[in-house]
Formats: structure tokens, sequence, C-alpha cells
């Protein structure tokens, strides 16, 4: 995708076209989304790109066996997400609350809590960040009214109709549950196969934009130019 290869490469000091050896889908340099840097970096180079690529296992083996938990909780409890949400809450406030009236009575120091604030930076370039991306998907969803990208109204047609197909077999606990086993999963399995996966990857593009310029020359430059995009912008 266009934009997954925008945003690994957000943070290039001085962003250059890649080679011709780079760029050439079926090319032994090929890389998926057409990234520049590890996939690593690509991921933010954070506690969470270790947490994704099993760097730091025993947090990984904790968000998988607290999302299967969870998953079976949710799943076959019956009750709703903000019945159980408010359940867990109230238990856990609860029994804070009975924790430190005892140590009261006992004469005992109460438990230390650290203090949670929201710094101003924190929530400026969260709020940045979030800018960013309302702004690039409002940009998109101009395009698509507009008529002037019909490769990208093709390919939200597509993600969103896979979304509803998807949708009408699981709940949106199993979802949110093998989303999350995905993306533990996934990454890591690609960083350890990265050369592998590309070269197959690689394959796979070549082919598909043979096709698609079939298709286009057939049919998409053919279509009327409100739908087609817009060559003079």
């Amino acid at each position: 995708m266009e934009n997954s290869a925008d945003i690994c490469d957000r943070e290039e000091a001085a962003p250059s076209a890649p080679s011709a050896s780079s760029s050439a889908p079926g090319g032994s340099d090929y890389r998926l989304f057409g990234r520049q840097s590890t996939i690593h970096q690509c991921m933010g180079g954070g506690i969470a790109a270790d947490v994704l690529l099993w760097r730091r296992r025993h947090v990984s083996l904790g968000i998988i066996i607290v999302a299967t938990v969870a998953w079976v909780i949710f799943e076959r409890s019956g009750l709703s997400f903000l019945s159980i949400c408010s359940d867990v809450l109230l238990l856990l406030i609860i029994s804070l609350f009975i924790h430190a009236n005892y140590a009261v009575y006992r004469n005992r120091p109460l438990p230390e809590l650290s203090e949670l604030v929201f710094s101003e930076e924190m929530v400026t370039n969260a709020a940045a960040s979030f800018r960013v991306k309302i702004n690039r998907l409002l940009l998109m969803a101009h395009d698509i009214t507009l008529g002037k990208d019909f490769r990208l109204f093709f390919q939200v047609v597509v993600c969103l109709w896979l979304i509803s197909a998807i949708g009408s077999f699981f709940s949106f606990y199993t979802l949110a549950y093998i989303g999350t086993i995905i993306s533990i999963t996934v990454p890591a399995l690609y960083s350890r196969y990265e050369k592998h996966v590309d070269r197959f990857c690689g394959m796979l593009h070549r082919n598909f934009s043979r096709h698609y310029k079939v298709v286009d020359e057939s049919l998409i430059s053919k279509l009327p130019r409100g739908l087609s995009k817009d060559k003079n912008m």
C-alpha cells in the first residue's frame, strides 16, 4: 500500500526515490509495502515493537495468555462487554478500598500508587498524530467522493466488503482476539523469514501489476471521465 510506505519512511531525514533495482516489484531488493527501513524501525522502534517482534518474550507470551483468557470469558459468559468491564472495575475498586481501610485499621502504611498524570507534551503529541491520521482519511474520502482515484475507490470497496463478509461469520470478541493473535505473531514471523516473504510477495506483486495493467488498459481507462483519475491534476 502507498500509505504504509509513507508511514514506514516518515522518520527518514531526507527521503529519496528508490533505485531501479529496489523499486522493481519482482526484483531481489523488493520489500513489502516499499519500506526502506527495518521492520523494527518501521514499527516505531520502541517497546511496542520489541513486544510485537518477541524481543520481550515474557510480555508477548503474557499478552497471548491474557487475550485468550479474555476471549473465553467474553465469548462464553454471554455477558456484554460493558457489563464485564463494569464488574471488573467494581471488584477492583472494592478490593482497593477494603485493602486501604484494613491498612489504616492495622496501623500499616498505605500502599504507594504511582501518580497517573498525562503531561502536556504527551497530549500534544497524541493530538498531533491523531490530527494527521484524520486529515489523511478525510483526504482519501475527498478523492473517493469526487472520483479522482479509481484505484483507491476499488481498494476501499474491496476492504469494506471483506470486513462485512468476515464480520458476518465472527463476533466482535472473536475478531478482536484474532486481530490480537495476528498482531503478536505475524510481525515476528515476518521478521524471521523476511527475505523469503519479500521474494514471494515480489512475485505476487509483479503478476498482480501485470494483470491490473491489462484491466486498466481494457476497462478502467475507458470509464467516463468522472470515474477515472483526472490526468490534469
